[in-house]
């Protein structure tokens, strides 16, 4: 009983060691996985945190999908009402390299709004990824945010999607239009009745074209609602498209749109290459065998002895 007791008495402190490395193994997973996730994470950083307009900073990032374009651009305001208030005309774009980094210098431009300021760096196409540092401007003016009042404040909810498909005639260059259906709420404590937003259209590095749309109905307090806004391009648009979706100064949703050639146009000017030259070709000579007259008909053959019986009639005639 003695040596079964030790023998207890010796396990015990094994047991221990042995729950207190599996805590530390979970624990290094733990912090494994955490750094593997910020590492995923794209990442902005910049070489001086404040300059003043025309000089030249250098932008460097860091866990971006590779070989993807990005966009760089300074903002005011910390970019609270979209890319309206950035300078986006001394943007900049960058592509990064097989290991999703990227450096570029981008000179410094005083953006529409005032500082507080920072350097946004968004994808342009594919999945929707972005970073920013903060950045001074200086001698650019400098104004609070914004701040929450009571009114109504409302907000996205979940996901947007578009709604529609294209038909024959967009084949044909007809102006794609879709329906962009998104869920908002009203997070503030005052109802909001027939709210105005603004639905904006980008194609490329270009800063999207906004158009009011009216929501026609009253938000309550805490409920939420489904609202469907029209969309529509101009005629003949393809490529990747985002829509975006702004209430008062706040982009509050954004909606990839790839939109497919019209490839009917295309084909239209292929068949138009080929059939106006035909015609002409075949007009062309018609008018070449109408002048010529018809070919491979033989002249009548002057039969033996038809002037002989011409000059008798001659002499007859004068002889009366």
């Amino acid at each position: 009983m003695a040596g079964t007791g030790a023998g207890a008495a010796a396990a015990a402190p094994a047991a221990e060691t042995r729950t207190a490395e599996a805590r530390t193994a979970e624990a290094r997973t733990a912090e494994t996985r955490t750094a593997e996730a910020a590492a995923d994470k794209p990442v902005v950083k910049l070489s001086d945190g404040q300059a003043g307009k025309g000089g030249t900073i250098t932008v460097t990032g860091s866990g971006w999908r590779p070989k993807t374009l990005l966009m760089m651009l300074i903002c005011g305001q910390n970019m609270i009402g979209g890319t309206n208030a950035c300078a986006n005309s001394d943007g900049r774009a960058v592509t990064t390299d097989t290991k999703g980094a990227f450096s570029k210098k981008l000179p410094v431009a005083e953006p529409p709004k005032a500082c507080p300021c920072v350097v946004h760096v968004a994808t342009v196409t594919g999945e929707k990824a972005s970073a920013r540092a903060e950045f001074k401007v200086a001698g650019h003016p400098v104004k609070p945010l914004p701040d929450e009042t009571g009114a109504g404040r409302i907000a996205v909810l979940a996901t947007t999607r578009l709604e529609g498909s294209n038909g024959i005639l967009n084949w044909f260059g007809s102006p794609p239009s879709r329906k962009l259906v998104v869920t908002v709420g009203n997070l503030g404590s005052a109802p909001v009745k027939d709210p105005v937003f603004e639905i904006g259209t980008s194609h490329g590095v270009f800063a999207p074209q906004w158009e009011e749309q009216q929501w026609r109905g009253t938000l309550q307090p805490g409920k939420k609602a489904q609202v469907d806004l029209p969309v529509q391009l101009s005629a003949g648009a393809h490529g990747d498209y985002q829509v975006s979706l702004k209430y008062g100064d706040k982009v509050i949703a954004e909606q990839p749109w790839g939109v497919p050639r019209p490839w009917g146009v295309t084909l239209f000017w292929i068949l138009l290459c080929v059939v106006v030259p035909a015609a002409v070709f075949r007009i062309g000579m018609a008018i070449v065998d109408r002048v010529r007259g018809p070919r491979g008909v033989a002249r009548p053959a002057r039969r033996p002895g038809s002037h002989r019986g011409a000059g008798a009639a001659a002499r007859l005639r004068a002889l009366r």
